[in-house]
């Protein structure tokens, strides 16, 4: 991230049509960007309507498409990530499937890494395979298997650290070994977030976010965002977003636009807080093992700092662990993560809808685990809660 993060966030939309429509609207000099909450845009003559037709991803024609609330929170978002440009979702899994269904056609073959977001998972394992994409699961940390998976591939997906054991992986010699392969790289960021990571300086083609999380930061928004070069960009404008329909409201993008103001703050206690909860439960006797990506390192790889997520293994079995969970009250059982609450979650769960494919079976996630957000609140205070549920259980 930028070394002046506040500059970068207060950042102004680039001077074009979308600009002048939000101050046009932004009466009185205020200071939080309008919410431009409309379904479609009118015009003064017709030669004015056929331009923007030739432009719609320019001149906003209809919000399904183009909306300049949702413009203010792309632009910052492609500043933060280093990015060309970006586009914005009404939800992560709307930017994954937009992300990849952009790229990918029958007969092509996908590399993702093991332990990734479960909904992307069963994305991979069904509907894309249903339309004759295979995917190819590897060891991300083991860069031969990676090399081989990549040979004729045409995409890798990936993340570091991962989802629920939050493996730290060597980000640049993966995107090295796909760009070396021809295959597009995609990386989900939603961990780490712009503050803390920034793929596509190392090289990554695309980033993804889940912007539910850490960017929108209040547990009041559900969205997502991918961002990268403007060709990449435009091809999912052209072949995915149009036809989807998996547009990011106006009210949601206001809402991350705020979020985005205090994102560098937030984080900064994520990091602080959640490494002090690892470091007590690490050494605490009811607990097996911790799965934090940056406790007991002294190098981080592509990462700056981390985040209030990780997950932790209970010295004993699955019951012991629903009962931990049963026992907090501080910590909030809930899925989701990334706003100011702190969360709980039983991998145990994760093996219980029934017929769905299931990555914690097929990636041994071990039933004792629990999966929790520090959140903002007092780390003493957390830490007593963990520490009486862990002791009653």
């Amino acid at each position: 991230m930028s070394a002046e993060p506040e500059a970068a966030l207060a950042a102004d939309v680039p001077p074009d049509v979308t600009t002048r429509l939000m101050s046009e609207q932004a009466a009185f000099g205020a200071v939080v960007p309008p919410i431009v909450q409309t379904s479609l845009f009118t015009f003064e003559t017709v030669a004015e309507m056929e331009a923007a037709f030739a432009d719609p991803m320019h001149r906003p024609v209809y919000t399904r498409g183009r909306n300049p609330t949702v413009q203010a929170f792309e632009a910052k978002l492609a500043m933060l990530e280093g990015a060309a440009d970006a586009r914005g979702f009404a939800s992560g899994m709307a930017a994954i499937s937009g992300a990849l269904l952009a790229f990918l056609k029958a007969g092509d073959r996908l590399v993702a890494v093991r332990h990734l977001y479960p909904d992307a998972y069963r994305l991979m394992t069904g509907l894309m395979e249903r339309l004759g994409i295979e995917t190819v699961f590897v060891d991300g940390e083991d860069l031969t298997a990676l090399a081989d998976a990549c040979d004729g591939a045409a995409m890798v997906y990936l993340e570091s650290p991962t989802s629920m054991l939050f493996h730290l992986h060597d980000l640049p010699a993966q995107i090295e070994i796909a760009r070396r392969a021809g295959a597009l790289t995609i990386v989900d960021n939603s961990w780490a977030s712009p503050v803390f990571q920034n793929p596509l300086s190392l090289g990554a083609d695309l980033v993804v976010h889940s912007a539910s999380k850490y960017l929108s930061g209040h547990s009041d928004t559900v969205a997502g965002v991918v961002a990268g070069r403007t060709e990449l960009i435009e091809q999912i404008n052209t072949l995915v977003l149009p036809s989807l329909g998996a547009k990011l409201s106006p009210f949601d993008a206001w809402l991350l636009v705020r979020g985005l103001r205090t994102l560098p703050l937030r984080m900064a206690r994520h990091h602080a807080s959640g490494l002090e909860i690892a470091r007590r439960l690490a050494d605490h006797p009811r607990v097996a093992t911790v799965h934090h990506p940056l406790l007991n390192r002294t190098e981080w790889g592509s990462l700056t700092g981390g985040s209030g997520l990780f997950s932790f293994a209970v010295d004993g079995d699955a019951a012991m662990a629903r009962q931990v969970c049963d026992g907090l009250s501080l910590f909030r059982l809930g899925v989701s993560w990334g706003g100011h609450e702190s969360l709980a979650f039983p991998a145990q769960l994760g093996r219980t809808q029934p017929g769905v494919s299931q990555p914690f079976d097929v990636f041994d996630v071990p039933t004792n685990l629990i999966r929790i957000h520090v959140g903002l609140e007092e780390p003493e205070d957390l830490w007593r809660d963990l520490d009486r549920a862990l002791n009653a259980a």
